[in-house]
């Protein structure tokens, strides 16, 4: 159990869980972040929300070196739990593309993948190229705030910039040097969540995420920008709970994937 309470936070532990809804936060992001949505869910459904290296009860540790290595000590983190229980991932921003590296890591036998969520993204083929994690102190701290989701007094909080900006820069360098492999589609189906105005992702680069399953795939759209999910938190869940809770788990052929 030491690698699953390194990686994940669970504020409802359940005994006997249905589904497992495990979240993956945005870039400077962290665990908490998903806290709210344990009062959204059902009663046989257990929340996990993962946390990073290198940012609150984790300080101290290294950030990650890697994309493909954060989705990795979170793949071994979830085989850790016990039971057979189906998972379904949902990742918001980077959390979405470290999502999609976990989900290719339990796509298979025993991995108990039931579905993808991937919200506030381009899909992997379709990342724009950006050198933002390259940029000055203040102009990464302006990219925070052109993407909403954090108030201004804290913007404006020199404490708290000194504090995040290490993170920040830590998670926009993943994401921009990520270098996906080429696609093998999932077997787990996709459904893709945008906001309508997010300036980070279009219909057109979020319905490419389509080409990463050989199941069903789906494009949900909620009014509002890249944190379109504040305002939306229970509509989102909802929508989650019903594309994936009752899904069957895919199965494999005894040749696996």
């Amino acid at each position: 159990m030491t690698a699953a309470r390194t990686w994940l936070r669970c504020p409802r532990p359940l005994r006997w869980p249905a589904l497992r809804l495990v979240c993956f936060p945005h870039a400077g992001g962290n665990a908490a972040f998903y806290r709210p949505w344990a009062a959204h869910l059902p009663d046989d459904v257990e929340l996990h929300a993962v946390q990073y290296p290198g940012r609150m009860d984790r300080t101290g540790e290294p950030f990650a070196a890697d994309l493909p290595s954060l989705a990795a000590g979170v793949a071994s983190a979830l085989r850790a739990l016990p039971g057979d229980v189906p998972v379904v991932l949902f990742g918001h921003s980077l959390g979405a593309s470290v999502a999609y590296e976990t989900a290719r890591r339990l796509d298979g036998p025993g991995g108990g993948l039931r579905a993808l969520v991937v919200s506030g993204r381009p899909a992997p083929d379709r990342l724009r190229d950006t050198r933002v994690h390259l940029a000055d102190d203040d102009t990464l701290w302006a990219e925070t705030g052109r993407l909403g989701g954090t108030g201004r007094e804290t913007l404006e909080h020199d404490g708290v910039k000194a504090v995040a900006l290490p993170v920040l820069r830590a998670d926009y360098r993943i994401a921009e040097t990520w270098r996906p492999e080429p696609p093998v589609p999932l077997r787990a189906p996709v459904l893709a969540c945008i906001g309508a105005d997010d300036p980070e992702v279009t219909v057109d680069e979020a319905n490419a995420w389509a080409a990463r399953t050989r199941g069903r795939f789906t494009l949900h759209t909620f009014g509002g920008g890249h944190f379109y999910l504040l305002a939306h938190r229970h509509r989102l869940v909802e929508t989650i709970l019903r594309a994936t809770h009752r899904s069957p788990v895919p199965t494999w052929s005894a040749a696996g994937p």
